[in-house]
This record gives structure tokens, sequence and C-alpha cells, in this order.
């Protein structure tokens, strides 16, 4: 709610000419992406719905008309998240921090989180300045590619980039032998879908590789089944994709570079 409430109170302001567009709201979200990872699992998740708030928002292309559906949204996704653990009872344990790997602050006196958000923002940035020279199609998928791929270490955004590949190469061709479907069938896709978005959340904490499959099929299966079937529009998406992963990457081995100092940490 948070995040969305953001992009459609600062996206009027950034949109016009000689303005850089509501694609620079989204460097703020990449930044706490990284940044409230330094409070732990909770920081490091509601940097990421935040960034998620604003991407959907901007996706949608929300207006100040809509907050009011935003807030149903967010007392509909409270709801699905807080049933679930009070009915859990005492299952529900609570989760250990685990270290992010890397020494408390460098030099210059960085934290590893503030260099974090400081290379996905800066990425960001790039995709952005990218954006007004040659009009990408999809530019906030670049951004949010670049976000997400940038791990606790130069080597383990490397090892992510790597998973994410292997996971996309998976999940793409399943999604494509399961089109037929969305004609015949479009209740089985929606809960295939559903049940990919339940194996993405297992996945992510350890499995980085499954949680990207199972993400590429739930978005291309979802694109179908909401009429869109564009291939320059998909390809788009697939290059423009590679571009963020790419400055990732550059951006983790280039600024502020972290080393590992211990296991890796798919959680971050």
């Amino acid at each position: 709610m948070v995040g969305a409430a953001i992009m459609i109170g600062l996206a009027p302001i950034l949109t016009g000419a000689g303005r850089p567009g509501p694609e620079l709201v989204l460097v703020s979200g990449a930044f706490l992406v990284g940044y409230l990872k330094r409070f732990g699992i909770l920081g490091g998740g509601i940097g990421s719905q935040i960034y998620i708030g604003q991407l959907l928002a901007y996706g949608a292309r929300l207006t100040s008309a809509d907050l009011g559906m935003v807030v149903v949204a967010g007392m509909i996704g409270a709801l699905a998240c807080i049933v679930p653990r009070v009915l859990s009872g005492p299952a529900e344990l609570p989760a250990l921090t685990p270290a992010l790997g890397v020494p408390n602050s460098d030099r210059r006196g960085l934290s590893p989180e503030l260099r974090m958000g400081l290379q996905a923002s800066l990425a960001a940035l790039v995709i952005v300045a990218l954006n007004e020279k040659i009009r990408l199609v999809e530019s906030a998928w670049a951004i949010t590619a670049a976000t997400y791929v940038i791990a606790g270490s130069a080597s383990g955004t490397i090892d992510r980039i790597r998973r994410r590949i292997i996971g996309t190469m998976l999940g793409v061709p399943l999604a494509l032998a399961c089109l037929p479907l969305v004609v015949h069938a479009p209740l089985i896709i929606w809960m295939m879908a559903a049940l990919a978005m339940v194996v993405y959340a297992m996945a992510l904490p350890n499995r980085y590789d499954i949680a990207c499959g199972a993400y590429a099929f739930t978005l291309l299966v979802t694109l179908a089944l909401t009429g869109e079937h564009s291939l320059p529009l998909l390809f788009a998406r697939a290059w423009e994709t590679v571009i963020g992963g790419v400055l990732g990457l550059l951006a983790a081995t280039l600024l502020f570079p972290l080393k590992r100092a211990g296991p890796s940490n798919w959680v971050f």
C-alpha cells in the first residue's frame, strides 16, 4: 500500500516533457530493497514489498482516484498473510536472522546493506537514463532485474544470475506448453499460476533457480490469460531483463563491491 501510494503521488510530478518519468520512483524502491535488510528478514521483506507496490502501481498506471482500491487490496493481502499464521499456532516460530556474510562496514564506513542499496539504485538510475535516450519498451523490468540479482557479495550476484537463467529456461518452455489451456481451460491455468506462486514463495529463500522458474511460468501464463500475446513485447521484456541483470552485475562488482565472508544467503 505504501509503495503504491508513493508511485501514485510522485508519478504525475515526474511525468512530462523534460522530466525523467515515473520510472524514477522505482529507484527509491530499489534502494530500499537492499538497505532495509539491515533490519533483518522483516526489513528486507518490507523493502521488497514497497518496491513491488511501486511496480504494480506503475504497471497499472494508477492515479489518485485508485487510492481506495489500493487500500482494499492491501486489506485483502494482509488478511491472506495473517490468517494462515494465526491458524498455524505453535508451528509459527520466530525466524532467526542469518548473517549477511560480509563485514559490518568497509574502510569508508559504508554498511553492507547501504552498499547493496546504492548498487541497486545506481543501476536503476542508469536504466532510467537509458530509457530517456533509447525508449525501452519495458524499462521497469530492467530495473527489477537489476534490483533483485544483487546479492550479499559479488560472487553471490554472479551465482544468482546463473540460477535466474536456469530457472527461466525451465519456466518459460513449461508455460508455453500450457498456453493451449488458456483458451480451453482458463480456470485450470489460474490454479496452476496460483500454485506456481506458492512454489515461488517456498523456494525463494534457498532455491532461487526454482523460484525464478515458477515466477517465469506465472508471468507468461497470466499475460496470456489477460489477453497479451504480443511476441515483440515478450521479447522486449526478455532482453531488457538481460540488460538489467548485466547492469546489476556491473554494479555489484564495480561499485562498493562486497566480498563473501560466509555462506551464501538467498533471503538477501
